[in-house]
């Protein structure tokens, strides 16, 4: 059975992580003697027995900590960057504690002399090898199941959305090595089917199913309607002691990831996961932006003065175009532009220009705009806590009660600052194009944001973000 094959591998990935971590110890101790020896030969270099001893407190140290970042769990759909980054949250821990023992112990005359660099040296070996190892066993034990090899065989409990949902991307996704026997289900006659998956009988018929002992997972797949029979199907399933996993239907209402919080053992699903509703994650972006904001408006000066110059000398009129937008928390802010167009209008209303009305581009705003150098004063919009740095595109008053009426989930963009750059910008989704592509990249930004994603999105904003195809 799989459980047991599990236990087996479990074992066996214990070991090999042991070898990982001996073989790493053994390459940064040889390391740290051919630097000795090419950067420092006059030197003493502590007893090998020395350093060989504290692999008997690192082994089943470092081997604890990958139990403990979940790094033998079953993972056949994990992405490896999560593995990725447990093994580098263990490595990080393992590290520090190695430090900490040998501050500890410095007073023996032999650890006093343990050189710091191995330890870092170890660090770093012992990662990548760590990542190798995993990603070869990966890739090895999904080649074997996409060829029918160690496969866990499922039920599903109920034909609903959430069943189909499932199916396609099981069918999809060969190497997880699923294979679904059939569907249970009270409302749909025998045989029917959805691409080869077929309901093999009712509800009622599981605990005799289950008395077969032929299946290593049950997936809950019910209709909304069905939930009232919920608690006896995890029961029967409880009971007989096969793994269960609920997968609920209710992608529309809730159709991205939802965040479940523990309310005193009380479950509370929020519908919708806003990271920067963390007042940590709230300050730590802030920061950034008026750091970025202030070194921008610094390194871009010389360009935004040229620009003033520019439009100055081309066209009468103000520098500097404010256009009110929609922001954080549906507030209204005036967000600034460098003037690119030339307003025909009456000599003493020129003062008042707000909206250019009966207007056309100028050569030089043309260009601005193609290069997005118009957008630059937004910086200013950055620092006042208008605007963020990366964030959904804010939109006119008029647009936002348009979209809120036509486009579901629209006004959920507004849960966060809006920003210079965003997630659909650097997708090529500006100006006349998609504003529902739009919005489903920003709920997605919005959802899984985090400061390295604002970092990727503004190293890509450079090769992606300044060019603006749609300029006119």
């Amino acid at each position: 059975m799989i459980k047991d094959n599990q236990k087996k591998f479990n074992g066996f990935h214990v070991v090999l992580d042991g070898l990982v971590i001996i073989l790493s110890y053994v390459i940064a101790w040889l390391f740290l003697l051919l630097g000795n020896r090419l950067f420092s030969p006059d030197k003493q270099v502590l007893a090998p027995q020395y350093y060989f001893a504290a692999i008997i407190v690192i082994l089943p140290t470092y081997l604890l900590l990958y139990g403990v970042f979940q790094l033998y769990a079953p993972k056949r759909v994990q992405e490896s960057r999560y593995e990725f980054a447990n093994i580098l949250k263990a490595n990080v821990l393992g590290v520090l504690i190695f430090i900490l023992i040998l501050f500890l112990i410095k007073k023996n005359p032999f650890f006093r002399e343990f050189s710091t660099r191995m330890v870092f040296y170890f660090f770093a070996i012992n990662i990548i090898l760590e990542t190798i190892e995993r990603n070869l066993i990966r890739s090895i034990l999904r080649s074997m199941r996409s060829k029918g090899y160690n496969q866990k065989h499922i039920l599903l409990i109920g034909y609903s959305r959430a069943a189909e949902g499932f199916i396609d991307r099981v069918r999809l996704n060969p190497e997880w090595g699923y294979q679904i026997k059939g569907i249970l289900d009270n409302k749909k006659e025998w045989g029917t089917g959805y691409k080869g998956i077929n309901v093999i009988g009712k509800i009622k018929d599981l605990d005799e199913i289950l008395a077969l002992n032929s299946l290593d997972e049950i997936a809950i797949t019910l209709s909304i309607s069905e939930y009232a029979n919920l608690e006896k199907i995890v029961a029967s399933c409880e009971k007989s002691g096969v793994h269960t996993k609920f997968i609920p239907d209710y992608n529309n209402m809730i159709p991205t990831r939802p965040f479940i919080e523990d309310l005193q053992g009380l479950p509370v699903v929020n519908i919708r996961r806003v990271p920067l509703t963390d007042t940590v994650n709230a300050l730590a972006k802030r920061a950034v932006d008026i750091v970025g904001a202030a070194v921008a408006l610094i390194l871009f000066s010389p360009v935004m003065l040229l620009t003033v110059i520019l439009i100055k000398l081309t066209a009468p009129g103000p520098l500097i175009y404010k256009q009110e937008r929609v922001g954080l928390h549906n507030r209204p802010f005036h967000m600034y532009k460098f003037r690119s167009m030339v307003v025909q209008a009456p000599s003493e209303e020129k003062a008042k220009w707000t909206t250019p009305h009966d207007s056309r581009v100028t050569p030089v705003g043309r260009f601005i705009r193609k290069t997005s150098i118009d957008e630059m004063p937004q910086f200013i919009n950055v620092l006042r806590g208008d605007m963020s740095l990366v964030g959904p595109r804010p939109e006119r008053p008029l647009f936002v009660e348009k979209f809120k009426e036509e486009i579901p989930r629209y006004m959920i963009k507004h849960q966060v600052r809006p920003g210079i750059t965003g997630w659909a910008q650097v997708n090529g989704l500006r100006g006349d194009t998609s504003i529902t592509k739009r919005i489903e990249h920003d709920l997605y930004y919005i959802e899984n944001w985090t400061l390295g994603f604002d970092f990727k999105i503004l190293f890509l904003t450079m090769f992606k973000g300044f060019i603006n195809k749609n300029a006119y």
